[in-house]
């Protein structure tokens, strides 16, 4: 069995059978780690978790070396939840090759996600002193910015996201975030309502709860009626009838 075989079957996404022929050959070599490697990425397309993270594991147990297999083995782990984790993966890729931005940018997100806004800020300005005109990296420093409450530098770096990532919504989002956080709450709230009528599954659902805290807070005891359902609120919100002063 071959491992041409397994990447013809995983680039036309025939997972189940990159699994199947992936047996075969680690059943005769267990210490191939392209197998190890082509395994991790079908189970991690097909959802599979934590069997995906073993292989990726794996393969980087017998090539540590590799950078294809650490940056494989972060992104399972940031699917998994594990951002803390996944922050160091990348943040051990970005000390072997300073000059590349793009894994420093995932640093920063998963401190993001880890609640380490001030490593985040860290990993962030490395990334935007490293490429000033990265429009994730400016979207990172802007999210993390604003996890610590710095509303000014938050309110920079997402205005300069949004110019470099016209339409982005991660920047719009962390547009609107800072906008809130620097009591604009007015073109907040209108942003957060723009953006639920776009998007769908968790994000949607993230950008509705900011907007229901936000108009909670401004809109006194209207507010905690209009918030108190939140079909009713989103009802409201998605045919444009809710707004927030200021």
């Amino acid at each position: 069995m071959s491992l041409v075989e397994v990447q013809a079957a995983f680039e036309r996404d025939d997972h189940e059978m990159v699994l199947r022929l992936t047996d075969e050959i680690l059943d005769d070599r267990p210490g191939d780690d392209a197998a190890h490697e082509f395994r991790a990425r079908a189970l991690l397309a097909l959802g599979r978790l934590e069997e995906a993270e073993h292989h990726a594991a794996d393969a980087v147990r017998l090539d540590p070396e590799e950078i294809r297999y650490r940056e494989l083995l972060a992104q399972v782990l940031s699917r998994e939840g594990a951002h803390r984790d996944s922050a160091a993966e990348y943040a051990r890729l970005a000390r072997n090759d300073p000059r590349q931005s793009t894994w420093t940018v995932a640093e920063a997100e998963e401190r993001i996600g880890a609640a380490q806004p001030r490593l985040g800020v860290e990993a962030a300005r490395r990334a935007v002193q490293l490429e000033p005109a990265n429009g994730r990296a400016q979207v990172a420093l802007a999210q993390a910015l604003a996890r610590t409450g710095d509303a000014r530098g938050a309110y920079q770096a997402a205005a300069r996201a949004a110019e470099l990532l016209p339409g982005d919504v991660a920047a719009r989002e962390a547009l609107a975030d800072a906008r809130w956080l620097a009591d604009e709450d007015g073109a907040a709230f209108a942003e957060f309502g723009a953006l639920a009528s776009e998007l769908r599954g968790p994000a949607r659902e993230r950008v509705i709860a900011k907007a229901r805290s936000l108009y909670r807070r401004r809109r006194g005891w209207r507010g905690l009626i209009v918030t108190a359902v939140k079909p009713l609120f989103t009802f409201a919100l998605d045919r444009g009838w809710l707004a927030v002063r200021r």
